[in-house]
């Protein structure tokens, strides 16, 4: 009976020290009756990692969206995309990349400023401009002839006419298309609106197909859109009614030219400019 009887006892003081979720508790030597806790399994979670920042614009820059190319981009604020390259020293232009910063507006020119003591301060104040010396004279070449035959920009009120005979297909809606299409078949002329330079021939804005783009002067330009080929390069000045290009449909389901007349890159509506029909 003896042994059974202290089997009993052992069994029991074991029980007595077990704890009850399976893990004995670690007691502190150094402070009488203090116990820690046993330390935990779960491994810690990563904190959240902060959203990145939105690069601050100011006024005259644009954030690049996805989707946006450098031609579209200076499609919509009126500009040449080469001046748009230049701007922001792009050697590339097909190379922008989404939250890229670009400035979008001509720098404007910064003028030089020196010190000059006076009474005990430094004053700023502009340089002064001295004339240029006048270069021996010599003889004064003509203008060559394709200088000559080539018409300026427009100076004074701008005159549109129509660039494609048909009737209209699509009315001017700014969140839609922007212009408006103009029903024909493939291969009839499109003409210049006006007097200007083309300053885009290409397709790398989405949508529009073979296209050019004609600057007349500081705040306006006329895009021309959806043709089967081109007739002008860029850089190439034209006059009104010359043939620029022939009617297309490349990006569209039916022959037709889509043509938006921009003010300083905001697009209004072309019956605004253009005679009856």
């Amino acid at each position: 009976m003896m042994p059974r009887a202290g089997c009993l006892i052992a069994t029991l003081a074991l029980a007595a020290c077990a704890s009850p979720h399976g893990a004995a508790p670690v007691v502190d030597r150094t402070s009488p009756g203090a116990q820690v806790a046993p330390p935990a399994t779960a491994s810690a979670k990563p904190a959240p990692t902060a959203p990145a920042a939105a690069p601050v614009v100011s006024a005259g820059e644009y954030v690049v969206r996805r989707g946006d190319t450098l031609y579209s981009i200076a499609l919509e604020h009126g500009v040449d995309y080469r001046e748009l390259a230049q701007w922001n020293s792009l050697d590339d232009p097909t190379r922008i990349r989404t939250g890229q910063v670009l400035r979008v507006a001509r720098p404007e020119p910064r003028g030089v400023t020196v010190g000059r003591v006076s009474e005990g301060r430094i004053e700023a104040r502009p340089l002064e401009a001295r004339p240029l010396e006048a270069p021996p004279p010599g003889p004064v070449k003509p203008p060559s002839a394709a200088a000559a035959a080539t018409p300026p920009l427009a100076t004074g009120p701008l005159k549109f006419i129509w660039p494609a005979k048909g009737k209209v297909l699509a009315a001017f809606e700014q969140t839609r298309g922007k212009g408006v299409d103009i029903d024909g078949r493939v291969g009839d002329p499109v003409l210049a609106a006006a007097r200007g330079k083309v300053t885009y021939v290409g397709s790398g804005i989405r949508g529009l197909g073979k296209m050019l783009i004609i600057q007349h002067n500081d705040e306006f330009l006329t895009v021309y859109a959806h043709t089967s080929q081109t007739l002008v390069k860029e850089q190439q000045a034209v006059d009104a009614g010359q043939k620029i290009a022939e009617m297309g449909k490349s990006d569209s389901d039916r022959p037709m030219l889509h043509f938006q007349i921009r003010k300083l890159g905001r697009p209004l509506d072309p019956k605004q400019f253009l005679p009856g029909l």
